[in-house]
C-alpha cells in the first residue's frame, strides 16, 4: 500500500463534488492540499470544512487558460517545494445532440476537459522526473470507455484523456511517474446542471440518473484507495459501471441497451 501521508496533492475541480469531497477525506490524512478551481471563494468555504488550514493552499485556476499552467504550477510549487500527486479532475459534461451542437461547444469542451489538462500535466511533468517521482490520477469518465446520446464532445474529449495518459504511463515510467485513471459512472454533483446544451448555455437541471447516482464521498473513498494500491484504472458508480465489460465482449448488446435507456 502506497502511503497518503505527508505527500502534497494537487486537486484541480475542488470546489464541489468529487473533487471537494476528495479534500475533504484527504485532510484527515495529514496531507498538503493544494485546491483549485476558477472560484476561489468557494475553495475557500473547502478550506475551512477541511479544517486543517496551515497545510492547505488555495490557487484558482481556470482549465481553458493554457497558457498560464507552468505559471501556476511553479506558483503550486512554491507553497510546499513538491508535489507529489497531482488530481486532474475539472472539467465540463454536455447534453446536446450532434445535429444541434455548435463547433464553439465541441471547442470549449476539448480546450477545458482535454487540452486544459494537457497543458497542467506537461507543465507539472518536468517536476515529476526531476523528483524521479510523481502520480497523475485523471478523473475521466465511464463516458471515456463507451459512448452515450447527447453526449458526443464530452465522450471524445474523455477518450482523448485515456489516450494520452496510457501513453504517459508507458513513457514515463522509468522516470517514476505513474498515472491512475479513473472512471466514474452516476455521482451526486452539479455535473449535470452545468453541463453545456447545443448553444454553449448550461443546462441547469439535474437529471435523475445523476440524482440516483452514488455519493461523492463514496467516489472519493474509491479514489483514495486506488491511489494507495497504485491501480492503473478504476470504474466507479453503479450498475452503468457493467457498461465497461458489455463494451469490450457485447458492444452491440450495449448499443442497444443505451438506446433503449435513451439517459439524458
Amino acid at each position: 500500500m502506497e502511503s497518503i501521508h505527508g505527500k502534497t496533492i494537487w486537486i484541480t475541480g475542488a470546489s464541489s463534488g468529487i473533487g471537494k469531497s476528495l479534500a475533504l477525506a484527504l485532510s484527515s490524512y495529514s496531507c498538503n492540499l493544494i485546491l483549485s478551481s476558477r472560484r476561489e471563494e468557494e475553495l475557500v468555504k473547502v478550506k475551512v470544512l477541511c479544517g486543517n488550514t496551515d497545510n492547505i493552499s488555495i490557487l484558482p485556476l481556470d482549465l481553458e487558460n493554457h497558457n498560464e499552467m507552468e505559471i501556476l504550477t511553479q506558483r503550486a510549487i512554491s507553497f510546499y517545494g513538491k508535489i507529489d500527486i497531482l488530481v486532474n479532475n475539472a472539467g465540463i459534461s454536455q447534453r446536446s445532440l450532434i445535429k444541434d451542437t455548435k463547433l464553439e461547444v465541441y471547442e470549449q469542451l476539448m480546450d477545458v476537459n482535454y487540452l486544459g489538462t494537457v497543458a497542467l500535466s506537461k507543465a507539472i511533468l518536468p517536476h515529476f522526473i526531476t523528483n524521479k517521482s510523481g502520480r497523475y490520477v485523471t478523473v475521466t469518465s465511464l463516458m471515456g470507455k463507451f459512448g452515450s446520446p447527447y453526449r458526443s464532445g464530452y465522450c471524445g474529449a474523455k477518450h482523448a484523456l485515456h489516450g494520452f495518459f496510457d501513453v504517459m504511463r508507458m513513457e514515463h515510467e522509468k522516470d517514476g511517474v505513474k498515472v491512475t485513471l479513473v472512471c466514474p459512472g452516476f455521482v451526486q454533483t452539479n455535473v449535470a446542471k452545468n453541463a453545456l446544451t447545443a448553444d454553449g448555455s448550461t443546462q441547469k437541471n439535474d437529471d435523475v440518473a445523476t440524482q440516483n447516482g452514488i455519493t461523492p464521498a463514496l467516489a472519493a473513498k474509491e479514489i483514495i484507495s486506488a491511489i494507495q494500491k497504485d491501480k492503473f484504472e478504476i470504474y466507479v458508480g453503479g450498475k452503468e459501471v457493467k457498461g465497461i465489460y458489455l463494451k469490450r465482449f457485447f458492444p452491440k448488446l450495449l448499443h442497444k441497451m443505451v438506446l433503449k435507456s435513451q439517459v439524458r
